[in-house]
């Protein structure tokens, strides 16, 4: 891809934002703690989010397409109560690489989910085929030396409920990526609820 090119993209992803209560930041700092001899980097507070749809390097005209898809799509779904339960790791305790804090499976959930992912369809996007596995990303894994720890950490919070959630909005995000990790500039927000 040329160079002219690239200027006209933007890393773009549609998610909805979680603000972090104390149970979800105690159980990140004992994470923390249990894993500070790990090379993990964390997820900063304000970029927690559960990803709807990642997009990736996006052109512009593109991004307006989307824009408008999501106005439309979003308001009148209404709003979501999520929980954030347990924690685990992708890929597998063998090979972990990212740490997250599930989100309890809901019908209202999965609908947004699917109606951004009919929507994207529409406007040109089709996303993989895969079981939607909403989630938080609370770190990526560098390298770790003790993966039975890791395990066991995670098993203290295997089915706990950590935190409860009005969501009432979807955002367009840009990622920028920086020497010191992301930077996710939103570029819409597209209410849930119809004023």
């Amino acid at each position: 891809m040329s160079h002219k090119s690239l200027i006209n993209m933007q890393r773009i992803f549609i998610a909805v934002k979680i603000d972090p209560g104390d149970n979800l930041l105690n159980m990140i700092s004992s994470l923390k703690a249990g894993l500070k001899d790990e090379r993990i980097k964390w997820t900063e507070s304000e970029n927690y989010h559960v990803t709807l749809a990642f997009l990736g390097d996006t052109e512009k005209a593109k991004i307006k397409a989307i824009m408008n898809m999501l106005r439309t799509t979003c308001t009148g779904l209404g709003e979501i109560e999520i929980m954030i339960k347990g924690t685990g790791v992708f890929k597998n305790f063998s090979d972990p690489r990212i740490i997250w804090a599930g989100i309890e499976t809901s019908e209202k959930m999965n609908k947004l989910y699917d109606c951004v992912k009919s929507g994207l369809k529409d406007t040109g996007i089709s996303l993989e085929e895969r079981t939607f596995k909403p989630h938080l990303t609370l770190g990526r894994i560098k390298s770790i030396r003790d993966n039975d720890n890791l395990r066991s950490l995670a098993a203290r919070y295997l089915n706990a409920e950590i935190q409860s959630q009005r969501v009432d909005e979807v955002i367009l995000y840009e990622s920028i990526l920086t020497q010191t990790g992301p930077v996710y500039k939103p570029l819409g927000k597209y209410p849930l609820v119809s004023k």
